[in-house]
């Protein structure tokens, strides 16, 4: 029975959960015996990481390595260990979030509570001495910090050869600090409440785009011993393709459905996020609505009911800044497709890329 391209990521997604969760498993052997409190951290990280996400990271990466690795000389490494590193990204992501909602200050992530509140939670429950949001705050953190490094350990350990891991370090080095320069940008843009819309688009593009597709992309790459051409293509693909990703949950972080988003409705608005949605919206209002555009300003950060948040929602759907957001994804969306028409893109590659920029993209509201 032929297979689809739906049976091969669901068999892929299981096999990174697996390992995932083995390898956490395997680290709380190793130092859960430190004491009970460093177990009990690491079962957070545990159950945090490995409830839920699409593990789109590695499918990227992994699609990059095996589209590739038959059109080079380099020697090919052992599928499991590939994956294995691969993997590694997924801890990256599980720190970027985690660090993430404590700045944001969210309560809720994938539908349950975020790291920081479950222990702040516990704390209260159990009547510990001592500030309950501090104490939360100061357990994820760390728990951030264990992910952060336990990625570069699991690519370190993961068994790819010493060549392989030679030729994946510039991205990997690249990508870890792009994804902390975004976060800057993002929090100083909501200090100075920033309005350039390329400073937004610089958000997208460092904060997530990069470490979301374009990197585990680059990292494939390099693992296959891609020539320029084919890595260059497939960074253009990457780029275009992240943005485009951001934008969409840009979207849905003002308009989407709690009970499929995993978050409250508008957090966006409550945490004073300078979106390029929200940028166009304050753009065109400027021009046509003024008294919209001061509400805009004055309520962005600073709204924090139900009934306020839902105003500012109807204020920027009001505006053309969702149609704009929309053709800005298509047009994004067509150029990141239209990188990989070259001979150095085999068509299989480019096949499974194209399935998962749907994926990526084609997301509930």
């Amino acid at each position: 029975m032929r297979t689809t391209h739906s049976d091969d990521t669901a068999t892929l997604v299981d096999t990174i959960n697996n390992e995932l969760r083995a390898y956490l498993d395997s680290k709380n052997q190793q130092l859960g015996s430190i004491s009970p409190h460093v177990a009990n951290s690491i079962n957070l990280l545990t159950q945090f990481a490995t409830n839920g996400g699409k593990r789109i990271r590695p499918q990227f990466a992994w699609a990059a390595y095996t589209g590739l690795k038959n059109t080079t000389d380099v020697a090919q490494e052992d599928d499991a260990a590939v994956l294995r590193a691969f993997t590694a990204l997924e801890l990256i992501q599980a720190c970027a979030l985690i660090h993430d909602d404590i700045i944001d200050s969210s309560d809720t992530r994938r539908g349950n509570p975020t790291v920081h509140k479950a222990v702040e939670t516990n704390h209260q429950d159990a009547q510990l001495h001592g500030s309950s949001r501090a104490f939360g705050e100061a357990v994820a953190i760390l728990v951030g910090d264990l992910a952060l490094a336990w990625a570069d350990d699991m690519l370190r350990d993961s068994g790819v050869s010493a060549d392989g891991l030679s030729r994946m370090y510039q991205p990997w080095q690249d990508m870890r600090s792009e994804v902390i320069a975004g976060q800057l940008l993002d929090i100083c843009l909501e200090a100075t409440r920033g309005e350039d819309e390329r400073e937004s688009e610089k958000v997208n593009r460092y904060k997530t785009a990069a470490y979301t597709i374009e990197r585990p992309l680059h990292l494939g790459a390099a693992l296959a011993g891609a020539s320029e051409e084919a890595t260059s293509r497939l960074l253009t693909y990457g780029r275009d393709i992240g943005i485009a990703y951001q934008l969409r949950d840009d979207m849905l972080g003002v308009f989407g459905d709690p009970s499929v988003t995993g978050k409250p409705a508008g957090d966006d608005l409550r945490e004073g996020k300078r979106t390029v949605l929200f940028a166009k919206a304050l753009s065109w209002a400027d021009t046509h609505n003024p008294d919209a555009a001061s509400q805009l300003r004055a309520g962005l950060g600073t709204a924090s009911t139900p009934e306020d948040i839902a105003h500012l929602s109807d204020l920027i759907a009001s505006t053309d800044a969702v149609e704009q957001v929309e053709q800005r994804i298509s047009e994004l969306t067509t150029s990141g497709l239209n990188a990989l028409e070259y001979p150095s893109i085999p068509e299989e590659l480019r096949a499974t890329l194209r399935a998962l920029a749907n994926q990526a993209l084609v997301r509930k509201m």
